[in-house]
């Protein structure tokens, strides 16, 4: 990892433990998808992990700045795009 302030790396590896939940149970069904996908066409575990926590980032900041429930059809959908992110949420 860079040098980040603490509170930074502790949101990103917050971030990277909710993603692997998500790959471990299989919930959504799109984490686990997406993750054998780009280990498939030769990315790094840390790297879709690192990824994929953008995803979930995205979606988070835009829950909690518009004050609605978290949107898990934006976020499948978002996570099957990948590698490409989109440009805002």
């Amino acid at each position: 990892m860079s040098e980040q302030p603490e509170d930074e790396q502790f949101v990103e590896s917050t971030l990277i433990q909710a993603i692997e939940n998500q790959i471990e149970t299989g919930e959504p069904a799109a984490a686990k998808a997406v993750f054998n996908k780009l280990t498939l066409v030769g990315y790094e575990r840390e790297e879709i992990l690192e990824l994929m926590a953008q995803v979930l980032a995205m979606e988070i900041d835009d829950m909690l700045e518009t004050d609605r429930p978290f949107d898990g059809q934006w976020y499948e959908t978002t996570l099957r795009g990948l590698p490409e992110l989109p440009e805002s949420r």
